[in-house]
C-alpha cells in the first residue's frame, strides 16, 4: 500500500461530474421522494448519487475538491455521497491576472498543488488549452478527464480513471468500476 503522499491526486469538481445538468425529466419525482425540504435550498442536490463516494474512494487516490463550492463541498456534498472531509483547492484572486486566454482558472492552481505528483482532474470544463498547459507545466503523469455534464460520472468514466491509474502502477480496488445500484436507475436521464 502506498502512502498518502505517494498516491495520485484526484481533483474533483461538483457541478457536472457529481451534480449532472441533464434534462429535468424525472426530477419532480425525485424531489418529492426526498426526505429533506429542498435539500437546504438547493434542489439540484437530489441529483447526487449516494454511492458515488465509495467508488471515488475505491480509486485509492487522494481526493481534493476543485470546485467553486469550496468548503461547502465538505459541508453539503460530502455527507450525501459518503465522503470524508477533503482538502479544498484554493483559487487565486480573480484580479491577480496572468491567466493565458483559454486556460481554465483551475488549471494553474492544480498544477502548483500537484508539484510534479501524478494527478487526475475530473471536470466538465476541460479544454485543449488546459491539456497543453498541463503537458508543458507538469513534469508528472496527469489525466484530464472531461465528464459529460448532462450525465455526470458514470461507469465508463470510472473505467477510464481506473485504467489510467492501473497503467501508472496505482491499482484500484476494482469497486470503482463496479456498477452502483443507483447508476442504472438515475432519475436525471444518465445511462
Amino acid at each position: 500500500m502506498t502512502s498518502s503522499s505517494e498516491r495520485p491526486l484526484l481533483f474533483l469538481d461538483v457541478d457536472g461530474p457529481l451534480i449532472p445538468f441533464g434534462s429535468s425529466a424525472g426530477h419532480s419525482e425525485v424531489a418529492a421522494a426526498s426526505s429533506t425540504t429542498v435539500d437546504q435550498g438547493n434542489p439540484l442536490l437530489v441529483r447526487l448519487d449516494p454511492g458515488i463516494g465509495a467508488r471515488l474512494i475505491a480509486l485509492r487516490c487522494q481526493l481534493v475538491w476543485a470546485t467553486t463550492w469550496m468548503e461547502e463541498a465538505n459541508e453539503v456534498v460530502a455527507p450525501r455521497i459518503g465522503l470524508p472531509r477533503l482538502p479544498v483547492l484554493e483559487w487565486p484572486d480573480a484580479d491577480a491576472g496572468g491567466t493565458p486566454r483559454g486556460l481554465h482558472w483551475k488549471t494553474r492552481p492544480m498544477v502548483e498543488w500537484a508539484a510534479g505528483r501524478p494527478f487526475i482532474w475530473v471536470d466538465d470544463e476541460i479544454s485543449a488549452m488546459d491539456r497543453l498547459w498541463v503537458d508543458a507545466s507538469h513534469p508528472g503523469p496527469s489525466l484530464l478527464h472531461q465528464v459529460e455534464p448532462t450525465k455526470g460520472l458514470n461507469g465508463a468514466d470510472f473505467s477510464a480513471l481506473a485504467g489510467w491509474l492501473d497503467a501508472q502502477g496505482h491499482p484500484t480496488s476494482g469497486a470503482a468500476c463496479a456498477q452502483s445500484r443507483t447508476e442504472n436507475h438515475r432519475p436525471y436521464g444518465g445511462p
